[in-house]
């Protein structure tokens, strides 16, 4: 039996796509790789390198009119989460496969090479690393002295929608019943061949790592004729190190009473080799390049392996929380 559809618009405007759907409204913007102007505007505000491709003007927003909740991605925002200044423990910081040897061939006692002079720089997360979850469509991002807790795998404090009615409300995030089936993404709903009424690839920035790997966030919208559903995904590959892995899941029923969403966040982590190794062939090495093909193998290991012992950085984004945020 076919789904009927439900009575919905879509909107283009030359910056911009929307679809509006009973009570909610998503909107996406993908443009080009920032210019110049826009790249120092954001290299300003974020006070470290840019990656190398930085689609700043991109975004996902998503609004339940009735409630005025809004929920938003963007690149600023995703970025202002990657540490900025000296790693600490939890940060998962990374070095490439050959930096041990690197710095031992030129400080051995032996060695014939002095070590360069260099210019002092500000220290940042070269990896691009980043929790990021979305934001309320007002919000503060983590502080740069913050080195005990990573603000940015946190559910962050929702702003207060307007409500000229009465007092400001909050709509927070609250850990999920695992009795109640509603605080659940539904895996059978949305592996159902239904019509998708909408759909977006929102790309907020990737880099090639000075060819030592890749790292990439990509999110993903669709809209139909039940629900909607979001997934941000962050990938890391350092060659010779490790893969990293961090989605961000968000899922509405159009119907729900009272109006939920539900919010998975998720990290995996494993050694590059380990991943390597389950490599159809092993003179192939296309497939870890691959997203979906390194989100496959994460998600399939062990969870000990790969959402606890990690790669062995003690990264504190690893593990899975699930959250649900009631709008009614």
């Amino acid at each position: 039996m076919s789904t009927p559809l439900p009575v919905h618009k879509l909107l283009e405007s030359p910056t911009s796509r929307a679809i509006e759907i009973g009570d909610w409204a998503v909107t996406v913007s993908t443009n080009p790789i920032s210019n110049a102007r826009d790249c120092d505007a954001l290299h300003a505000a974020l006070g470290f390198p840019l990656p190398e491709m930085t689609f700043g003007s991109n975004f996902l927003c998503l609004e339940h009119r009735p409630s005025k909740w809004k929920y938003e991605f963007t690149t600023l925002n995703a970025l202002k989460c990657v540490k900025n200044g000296e790693l600490g423990e939890g940060d998962g910081g990374v070095k490439v496969g050959y930096a041990d040897a690197w710095l031992k061939s030129r400080t051995a006692p032996s060695s014939a090479l002095p070590m360069p002079k260099t210019v002092p720089t500000k220290p940042y997360d070269w990896t691009y690393t980043t929790a990021y979850a979305g934001h309320p469509s007002v919000w503060t991002p983590p502080a740069d002295d913050d080195s005990t807790s990573d603000a940015s795998s946190r559910p962050p404090s929702p702003a207060p929608p307007p409500d000229s009615s009465g007092p400001p409300r909050e709509w927070a995030w609250t850990l999920a019943d695992a009795a109640n089936p509603s605080h659940a993404i539904p895996l059978a709903e949305l592996s159902r061949p239904d019509p998708i009424l909408f759909y977006a690839e929102v790309p907020l920035f990737e880099d090639e790592l000075h060819d030592n790997g890749a790292a990439h966030l990509l999110v993903r919208v669709r809209v139909m004729p039940t629900c909607l559903f979001v997934l941000a995904r962050f990938t890391l590959r350092v060659d010779g190190v490790l893969f990293r892995l961090r989605d961000t899941r968000l899922y509405s029923a159009l119907n729900s009473t009272p109006p939920l969403v539900v919010r998975e966040t998720s990290g995996w982590e494993a050694p590059y080799d380990r991943v390597k190794g389950t490599l159809p062939r092993r003179d192939d090495l296309s497939p870890l390049t691959d997203s979906n093909y390194i989100a496959k193998v994460l998600t399939g290991m062990p969870l000990q392996s790969s959402q606890k012992d990690g790669a062995g950085t003690a990264w504190r984004g690893l593990g899975t929380t699930l959250e649900v945020a009631v709008l009614g």
